[in-house]
């Protein structure tokens, strides 16, 4: 007899699995839009004026970003001898490197916003990590990363609140009720990973882990499963690594604010404290919940527009500083997916012992 609900279940998979096509669309048709009913020419002079230097500048922030936010990575499994069956250790760099990955895929390939963290995953069992231990320091840094966003979020919306203005005001409270129901997806986030009656999240890991970075049978005891993993991860005794990697993401989106500074400085636009930490925190978070489009394609330039517009910021002026700081996505993005696939095609160089 045939199970009623599978033809839901396969119409459901089928929409997830063409979700980031739709929403490639969609973020080209919004930024389609955008750039026909605004005037090109003054957006083309406008990123005229940022300039070599201003680019390089973005570019170099970009990279220090992402240098954070790897090093924050790597103090999840930090002293943590299980996650190397084999007892060995995983230097700093690969973190660093493979999260340069996971940004590329992320903003240059047509997937959702976690395509890159599978690839992350699979790359970090290459240098001996025990897939459960891959996945459940992605699931952790996903969670910091989250969880350091939405304070972000909710410091624009008080900087927010201070400015006159009925639509300031609005914008301000708005992004407080959105920041508070981010706050319950943050802790039940945190309660999956935590609880051990969450074994409906380890048997979908484990279905990953064999799929994708090439985890153990069910069954299998070659290794802890994700809970265990998970527990060794937030072990009471690691409050010292997580709170590193707390603050490392937490400078990351703080120094996302100095992009937007140099990209303004660069066209002339005099901008203060207050305003680039504004236009930072609210584009990010607006591109975060949008993040079936791939890089936030349309709804970052529409974002910008949206805020900088309580700043009297021109719209050509605002796609201009969305588009530069886009700039970094391609040039820090195409070396990663290169080094991607020379991972994958090197992979027994990898995983071979020295000597």
């Amino acid at each position: 007899m045939a199970d009623p609900a599978s033809p839901p279940r396969r119409l459901l998979r089928g929409f997830a699995r063409r979700l980031p096509l739709l929403g490639t669309l969609a973020g080209l048709g919004l930024g389609g839009w955008l750039v026909a009913t605004n005037d090109l020419a003054s957006i083309g002079d406008a990123f005229g004026r940022i300039g070599a230097l201003g680019l390089v500048g973005i570019v170099v922030v970009r990279a220090l970003i992402v240098l954070l936010c790897g090093l924050a990575w790597a103090r999840l499994l930090a002293g943590l001898g299980a996650a190397v069956p084999d007892g060995g250790r995983v230097e700093t760099g690969a973190f660093v490197i493979l999260r340069f990955v996971r940004e590329g895929v992320n903003v240059l390939l047509p997937v959702a916003s976690v395509g890159g963290e599978v690839v992350g995953g699979r790359l970090l069992t290459f240098w001996g990590v025990a897939g459960s231990f891959a996945a459940a320091s992605l699931l952790a840094d996903m969670l910091i990363q989250v969880a350091t966003q939405v304070g972000f979020t909710v410091l624009g919306a008080g900087l927010l609140w201070r400015l006159p203005g009925e639509a300031a005001a609005t914008l301000a409270r708005w992004t407080v009720e959105v920041a508070a129901v981010a706050v319950a997806a943050v802790a039940a986030f945190f309660a999956l990973q935590r609880l051990g009656s969450a074994r409906g999240l380890e048997r979908r890991l484990a279905g990953l882990l064999r799929r994708v970075l090439g985890g153990p049978e069910p069954g299998a005891a070659a290794g802890p499963s994700v809970r265990d993993a998970l527990d060794a991860v937030w072990g009471r005794d690691r409050r010292g690594p997580l709170a590193q990697a707390t603050l490392l993401h937490a400078a990351g989106w703080l120094l996302g604010a100095a992009e937007i500074w140099i990209v303004l400085a660069s066209i002339g636009v005099e901008a203060s404290l207050t305003e680039v930490l504004v236009l930072e925190s609210l584009s990010q978070a607006i591109k975060s919940a949008a993040f079936p489009v791939p890089s936030g394609l349309g709804v970052q330039e529409g974002g910008f527009v949206f805020v900088g517009a309580l700043f009297g910021l021109d719209a050509g002026i605002a796609i201009a500083l969305s588009l530069a700081k886009r700039v970094p996505d391609v040039v820090l993005g195409l070396p990663a997916l290169l080094v991607w696939q020379t991972l994958e095609a090197r992979r027994a160089q990898v995983l071979a012992p020295p000597g």
